[in-house]
């Protein structure tokens, strides 16, 4: 069972897990509008069933339908800026929303395996380089303190009940069906609509930061490897290599042949309360015990994204 499977990790890992031959069920929010985009394409392969991080009984009942082997807990209030908007729904999803899930694991069926998401927004201001599982977390976010409380009752259940509980601590992972509203897509969907025409400007914040951004795609199968090991345990996910919000407009805007200094504007205004200036994993241990690797590169993947949204504009306009 996954939980934020109509999200860009959740689709990705409803797809790996249906090519292992599993039967998936998501969990989805009953809303007036619902959003499929991105499992449309699977839909009929998954079944669905309606349940809410807020609600308890909702979690146990849902657990009780799908009788689930793994758990793997994607649903949170995830994106960062938001998280400054809205701190109590960000914790009540992000970081109470696990309690209720393992809480409702340990009622339903203790020995099914929950797989937490983890964020490497957890160390914040950086205590060392690069990050590893041992390096102490320093959130600068309500997002990455909520995700700090996720990590720690997931280790936690681990310790009290014996249950197997892991965390990934993921380093930012992109994709075509990453949200516009995340710096990656609004990069290599700015460079596409200037490029046609649709727009003159692209306005960003911070652009020194760094971050080290691999593909959801490779990630979502290390999850699932953390869930296939004797023990449980928590690893950090990442390519070991940063790059700065520059490179990745670089690389963006020369892909459809333009220089992205003309036409990229930084506005303080875009800037975060409280900034986390560089991240950089140590994956070491998740290749070492898991046999993990990153396959697609940060240029390859900012190349993808601007080819799908060079797609998915054409469209708009009709071409």
């Amino acid at each position: 069972m996954i939980t934020g499977i109509t999200g860009q990790d959740g689709s990705y890992l409803a797809e790996f897990l249906l090519e292992k031959g599993y039967e998936v069920y998501g969990m989805v929010r009953r809303s007036s509008t619902v959003n499929y985009e991105r499992i449309t394409h699977i839909q009929d392969r998954l079944k669905l069933i309606q349940g809410d991080l807020l609600d308890q009984n909702s979690l146990i009942e849902a657990l009780r339908i799908s009788e689930p082997d793994e758990v793997y807990n994607l649903g949170a209030q995830s994106f960062v800026p938001t998280s400054w908007n809205q701190p109590v729904l960000t914790g009540e999803f992000t970081a109470l929303g696990v309690t209720r899930m393992l809480e409702a694991i340990r009622m339903v069926n203790p020995k099914i395996r929950f797989y937490q998401a983890s964020s490497s927004e957890m160390f914040g201001k950086i205590e060392q380089t690069p990050q590893n599982e041992k390096t102490l977390f320093y959130p600068r976010s309500p997002y990455g303190v909520s995700k700090i409380y996720g990590h720690w009752i997931t280790v936690n259940y681990r310790e009290s009940y014996d249950m197997f509980c892991c965390s990934g601590i993921l380093f930012n992972h992109e994709s075509p069906r990453r949200g516009l509203e995340f710096v990656s897509r609004k990069a290599t969907n700015a460079a596409v609509r200037i490029k046609l025409g649709l727009q003159t400007k692209l306005i960003m914040g911070n652009l020194d930061a760094r971050r080290d951004w691999g593909f959801a795609g490779d990630y979502v199968e290390a999850m699932w490897l953390m869930l296939q090991q004797d023990e449980p345990d928590d690893y950090v996910v990442a390519t070991g290599i940063s790059h700065s919000v520059k490179d990745l407009l670089k690389v963006a805007f020369d892909h459809v042949g333009l220089n992205w200094e003309t036409h990229v504007v930084s506005d303080p205004k875009l800037f975060r309360p409280a900034e986390v200036d560089y991240l950089l994993g140590d994956p070491t241990k998740a290749r070492k015990k898991l046999g993990w690797q990153p396959k697609v590169t940060f240029e390859e993947l900012v190349k993808m994204m601007v080819d799908y949204d060079l797609q998915l504009n054409n469209r708009t306009l009709g071409v």
